[in-house]
C-alpha cells in the first residue's frame, strides 16, 4: 500500500462463516426499551478492557490493527531477508522551523480524511471474525440502484476506494476535518459497544452512520438525512433514519466524546500516517505564516477565557505580572535567540 515496496504479499482472514447478529441480541437484558436505559453519567465501564473512545488512557483499536499487520510484514520480510526500502528523511541543523498546516484545533481536511480511511482500511483488512447486523449489510440495504455482487463479502476494499467514498460524503456536505476523528471516535465506539467487526459487506453503512452522527453532533449547522438522500441517489430518507436509530441504540445514546479522547485519536491518526509514508507535508515558516499563527492563537485564548468567565472561573493573572512575596517585581524573562 502507498509508495512501499515489498515482494510480501498476504490475504485478510477470510471466516469460514459470516455471523449474523439480529439487533434485539446485541442488547443488554432489560436495556431493549429507550426508557430502560441508564444515564450515561451512571454507567459503569465494563471489567474488561478499557473503551478507546472513553479512555484517553486506552489504545486505540485502529493503532493495535496497523501494528499487527505490520508485525507479520516484518516477520515475513526477515525470512527472505529483505531490506527496508523506505526512504531516509533529511534533517535540518540549521534555525528554520517547519511546520505543516494541522494542529489538533484545526486538522488538515484532505489529510485526515485520507488518514480515517486508512484506519477504517486496517479494520477491515485485520479484522479477526466477521459479525455483523442486518442494518449495515449492503446486500439487505443497497446504496446504489445496481446493488453489489454476489461476492460482494469476500473482497477487501482499497485503501483508495475508502478514501474516496469518504472524500466524497465530506466533500458534498462540507464537513469538517473534525468531524472526520469524531466520526473515527463513533467508529470504534460502535465496535466496541455492539461487538461487530467491519467487513467488505458492512463498512460502507457502517461508515455513513459514524458520519450521519458526528456531524450532527460536531458541526453547528448539521446535515440533515434528506441531504445525504441527495448525495446517494438511491438511498432513501426511511433507510437513513432507520440506520441513525439503530446506530444510537447500539451506542447506548452515549454520543459524548471527551476533549482527551479526541486528542488521542488526532495524534494516533498522525502517527498512522507516519508510519505508512502519508505524513503531512511541512513548509518552512514564513513571516506571514507565523502571523495567522499568532492570531489563531489569541484568538483561542480569548475563547478560553471567555467561556471561563461565563462559567464563573477567576481568570488568572499571568505569572509575569505576579511580584515576588518580598516585594520586589520579578525579572524579565530572557528570551534566547
Amino acid at each position: 500500500m502507498g509508495n512501499k515496496n515489498s515482494c510480501c504479499s498476504y490475504s485478510s482472514p477470510q471466516p469460514s462463516h459470516r455471523v449474523i447478529i439480529p439487533f434485539e441480541e446485541t442488547l443488554p437484558e432489560g436495556e431493549v426499551s429507550i426508557n430502560n436505559l441508564q444515564h450515561i453519567s451512571e454507567r459503569e465501564a465494563d471489567d474488561g478492557e478499557a473503551d478507546p473512545s472513553q479512555d484517553p488512557m486506552a489504545k486505540t483499536i485502529f493503532i493495535e490493527k496497523s501494528k499487527a499487520l505490520e508485525n507479520g510484514l516484518i516477520r515475513r520480510k526477515s525470512q527472505h531477508q529483505i531490506a527496508d526500502l523506505r526512504p531516509l528523511k533529511k534533517s535540518s541543523s540549521c534555525s528554520t522551523i517547519y511546520l505543516d498546516d494541522s494542529t489538533v484545533s484545526q486538522p488538515n481536511l484532505k489529510n485526515t480524511v485520507k488518514c480515517v480511511a486508512l484506519a477504517i482500511y486496517y479494520h477491515i483488512k485485520n479484522r479477526d471474525s466477521q459479525r455483523e447486523l442486518d442494518i449495515f449489510d449492503e446486500k439487505l440495504h443497497p446504496l446504489t440502484r445496481e446493488g453489489v455482487s454476489d461476492d460482494y463479502d469476500k473482497h477487501n476494499p482499497e485503501h483508495r476506494q475508502i478514501y474516496k467514498f469518504v472524500r466524497t460524503l465530506f466533500n458534498a456536505a462540507q464537513l469538517t476535518a473534525e468531524c472526520a476523528i469524531i466520526t473515527l471516535v463513533y467508529l470504534e465506539r460502535l465496535i466496541t459497544y455492539a461487538e461487530l467487526d467491519i467487513a467488505p459487506s458492512n463498512w460502507k453503512r457502517i461508515v455513513l452512520g459514524a458520519i450521519l452522527l458526528a456531524s450532527k453532533v460536531w458541526d453547528d449547522q448539521a446535515v440533515w438525512n434528506v441531504d445525504y438522500c441527495q448525495i446517494l441517489k438511491e438511498i432513501t430518507v426511511e433507510d437513513m433514519n432507520e440506520l441513525e436509530r439503530q446506530f444510537l441504540e447500539l451506542l447506548q445514546f452515549n454520543i459524548n466524546v471527551p476533549s482527551s479522547v479526541y486528542a488521542k485519536y488526532y495524534f494516533d491518526l498522525r502517527s498512522l500516517a507516519e508510519a505508512n509514508d502519508l505524513a503531512f507535508p511541512s513548509e518552512p515558516l514564513s513571516k506571514s505564516r507565523a502571523q495567522k499563527l499568532e492570531a489563531m492563537s489569541r484568538v483561542m485564548e480569548d475563547k478560553i477565557t471567555a467561556e471561563a468567565l461565563k462559567n464563573g472561573f477567576k481568570k488568572w493573572s499571568s505569572l509575569d505580572n505576579i511580584n515576588n512575596f518580598g516585594g520586589c517585581p520579578r525579572r524579565s524573562v530572557a528570551i534566547l535567540s
